[in-house]
């Protein structure tokens, strides 16, 4: 008995066939080549252009501002509580709808700033951010 023959029936081949991968290929790309042509559209329609284009129409914002004293600001313009409500409701009903920017003093009772947002929720306001400064 030598060793090392490659004469040996038992020996283990460390090779790949590759002629069973080859044929597996040639038979899926035959199967492509006949398939293509069928998932034609068999009827020829002329589809009309069309541009698509989106047309974003920005919504206004609202800059409530609340001093130190709890004065209301409606973009700038000094504003009485009774007044409020009216101006939200019409502003609510606009569409799109405008965003709500609420700028309170650092100073100012938290309650005023509670009340402007309870009464923008009851009109209808969707939007609502706070503007604050940035810390340095």
């Amino acid at each position: 008995m030598a060793f090392g023959t490659q004469d040996e029936p038992d020996e283990v081949m460390n090779e790949i066939n590759m002629t069973p991968m080859v044929d597996v290929m040639l038979v899926l790309l035959i199967i492509f080549m006949i398939t293509v042509p069928v998932m034609k559209h068999a009827i020829h329609v002329d589809l009309p252009r069309a541009t698509n284009q989106v047309q974003e129409i920005k919504p206004q914002t609202i800059r409530l501002s609340v001093d130190a004293q709890g004065t209301y600001f409606w973009n700038e313009a000094k504003v009485e509580d009774a007044n409020l409500p009216a101006l939200l409701q019409v502003e609510a009903a606009k569409t799109p709808q405008p965003d709500l920017h609420i700028r309170g003093d650092k100073d100012v009772r938290y309650e005023r700033v509670a009340q402007v947002m309870a009464t923008a929720q009851k009109a209808g306001i969707k939007k609502i951010g706070f503007i604050t400064e940035p810390q340095n």
